[in-house]
């Protein structure tokens, strides 16, 4: 994309430029504009990961974003994707996500889209491909949970990486080597090893009002909630949030046992839906709405 494109949305003239390092303090204000809960933090940890744009208006103010984000060499999703009440009403969403199916027109392109977004989407060609449930709150010990036969509980270890890698792409279904790398660095980290064998690996990070699980990956969901529960106990009395697709399940009742109730859904949607493949590791938690 050049570095800068303008466009007049009825009497509405902008002017769509690349994000820039500079920008998290309006980014920032952006999003709290629309509620969301992303800290100044929140966003440095986005444009490390992604790129995007924003629309800026005459006097500079920016008053629309978008991001997408590269996974492995053929896959992407998009997120960030945000406009003040005016611009939404004259079509500034769908401009900013044409700018986002542009650039990712070599890849497969997956979104988490608000109830408000859905039918934006809909629109562009995605289809719904699973109902993500935001559980949040202030979480409870849990006390204490049965960890199953022959397996531990432990912390991360640099050479329990490749492990990692491994379990995270057949659970998500491409390889987000990169982006792992990155959220470890910000993250505590927990993996469950059976029978000399690493079977399933949790993250916990700041984000937004406390702090966010994920991603999960494990084969069931006592794996899962094995996994959780301990960051569960060390943010007993804080913020905690947790986005699982396993709605209805024994997982999302853990959630809701530890002062976690779903506040909200969206949407995992896709421009080209592919048909599941069998794996025997599943993502139980994801890392956030935009990176999935």
């Amino acid at each position: 994309m050049p570095n800068a494109k303008s466009k007049r949305l009825e009497t509405y003239e902008l002017t769509l430029r690349n994000i820039q390092g500079e920008d998290i303090g309006k980014l920032h204000q952006l999003s709290v504009g629309v509620g969301w809960p992303h800290r100044p933090d929140d966003w440095r940890l986005l444009l490390k990961l992604g790129q995007g744009f924003a629309a800026c208006d005459k006097i500079g103010r920016v008053v629309g974003s978008a991001m997408w984000f590269p996974m492995g060499e053929d896959f992407a999703t998009a997120g960030m994707v945000i406009t003040s009440p005016l611009l939404q009403s004259q079509g500034g969403g769908r401009w900013l996500m044409d700018q986002v199916q542009e650039q990712c027109r070599d890849r497969r392109l997956q979104v988490n889209a608000p109830k408000a977004a859905y039918r934006l989407y809909d629109t562009l060609g995605f289809k719904p491909v699973a109902v993500v449930h935001q559980h949040q709150g202030w979480a409870v010990d849990p006390g204490e949970i049965p960890v199953p036969p022959n397996s531990t509980v432990r912390a991360l270890k640099k050479a329990d990486l490749e492990d990692i890698f491994r379990l995270d792409r057949a659970a998500f279904g491409v390889d987000r080597r990169e982006i792992l790398t990155e959220l470890l660095v910000q993250s505590e980290s927990k993996v469950l090893e059976r029978d000399g064998q690493i079977v399933g690996f949790a993250l916990c990070r700041r984000f937004g009002r406390g702090h966010v699980v994920g991603p999960v990956v494990a084969q069931d969901s006592a794996d899962a909630i094995t996994l959780t529960a301990p960051f569960v106990a060390q943010h007993a009395e804080s913020f905690l949030r947790v986005d699982t697709a396993w709605g209805d399940s024994e997982y999302s009742n853990f959630l809701c046992r530890c002062g976690m109730p779903e506040f909200d859904q969206v949407t995992t949607m896709a421009a080209d839906p592919r048909p599941a493949v069998y794996s025997e590791v599943h993502t139980f938690a994801l890392a956030s709405h935009t990176l999935g």
